[in-house]
């Protein structure tokens, strides 16, 4: 084990990735623009895709998802400051019957400057550029649309996504209770010159689960998951684009009345080293979780089970080695491929097999079509 983190180290110095494989296809923001202003769109965003988990261990299933999505709204730009949109968002799963799910789509977006505050659907899942054991990439397929309000400010030196995501409402009367989820993503640059950036991530996440109408005898639950780090990368010329460092400290927090879980509190180490290149992007991720639990997070990296048949289980010690290739293209405009590979070692778990795998294949279009103006 010692071998295996000293190589590891050695290669982070040497290369100086990515937490994770880059979203950039995968983000589609709609915002107010001075030149459409009095001019009615029709946005298509389509995503199709193919993930699969080849999982053999007791922390998460193997299974499928296979499908696509489809995102027609329409935009209309009432001011060079304010954008109006309503549409809806179709799930069909492939080998399933009908469409699978159906969301309504409205929003309103007010953008000023670089900053922008957002009311009912949010820019959501990938786009917030949260970390996997704090927000599952999965939940781009299986939790697509998000409700509430956001501010997000994207400048050169920081990127800051706050957001609150109400997850689940409760009416009179209600045997259920409300949850919600609340968020913050940011990246401050603080050194960046033509051949290196330096920056400082803070990333927040806290699940809560309540309400006061008629479920007070049920207990109340507040999960908080945060991570703290650094970035560094370094661009080069030629075949290999870039190399880069990221790396993150990881903590949980239960601060339910009640505690429900088998630990109140945990911690882990998340490092990584990658590569950028014209043939892809590769990327080595160790992850050392000490009762680390998290109500978004990718069930993998956690010390309880997710997995059927397996409710319960906890292993307190968590370690795992990525490697993480992707191949990203524009292969015409506005159609993407995005094409993944992640092998996964278990260094702890006694229980499991040693070696998992899971793969995704995603095909992204997203347009706007005058209709009026």
């Amino acid at each position: 084990m010692k071998k295996i983190i000293l190589a590891f180290l050695c290669i982070v110095s040497g290369l100086s990735g990515k937490a994770q494989l880059p979203n950039d296809s995968l983000e589609y923001r709609l915002r107010p623009d001075s030149a459409r202003t009095g001019a009615l769109y029709l946005s298509i965003h389509n995503f199709n895709f193919l993930r699969n988990y080849e999982f053999f261990n007791d922390f998460q299933d193997g299974y499928t998802l296979y499908g696509t999505q489809l995102e027609p709204q329409l935009a209309y730009y009432a001011h060079p400051k304010l954008l109006l949109t309503a549409g809806v968002h179709l799930r069909k799963d492939f080998g399933g019957r009908g469409i699978y799910r159906t969301y309504p789509l409205f929003s309103v977006k007010y953008q000023s400057g670089n900053s922008a505050l957002i009311n009912g659907v949010l820019e959501g899942n990938v786009q917030h550029r949260l970390i996997e054991p704090l927000y599952d990439v999965e939940r781009k397929i299986t939790n697509p649309v998000e409700y509430g309000t956001q501010f997000i400010v994207n400048k050169k030196s920081l990127f800051l996504d706050a957001f609150i995501n109400w997850n689940n409402m409760i009416y009179k009367p209600s045997g259920e209770q409300e949850q919600i989820f609340a968020g913050l993503s940011s990246d401050i640059t603080i050194k960046q010159t033509s051949k290196w950036r330096f920056s400082v991530p803070l990333q927040v996440m806290v699940f809560h689960q309540g309400g006061q109408i008629d479920t007070l005898d049920k207990p109340l639950k507040t999960y908080l998951n945060g991570a703290v780090g650094f970035k560094l990368k370094y661009y080069t010329e030629g075949l290999i684009k870039s190399v880069s460092t990221e790396n993150y400290l990881v903590g949980f927090n239960d601060n339910s009345g009640v505690q429900q879980l088998p630990y109140k509190k945990g911690n882990a180490f998340y490092l990584n080293a990658g590569v950028e290149s014209r043939l892809g992007n590769l990327i080595l991720s160790y992850w050392n979780g000490n009762k680390y639990i998290a109500s978004a997070g990718m069930p993998l990296f956690q010390s309880v089970s997710y997995k059927l048949g397996e409710e319960g289980y906890a292993e307190k010690k968590r370690e795992l080695l990525i490697v993480r290739y992707a191949y990203q293209k524009q292969l015409i405009p506005d159609f993407y491929l995005d094409f993944r590979v992640e092998p996964v070692i278990d260094l702890a778990s006694q229980g499991s097999k040693q070696l998992d795998f899971y793969h995704s294949f995603f095909l992204v279009y997203k347009h706007e079509f005058r209709l009026l103006k």
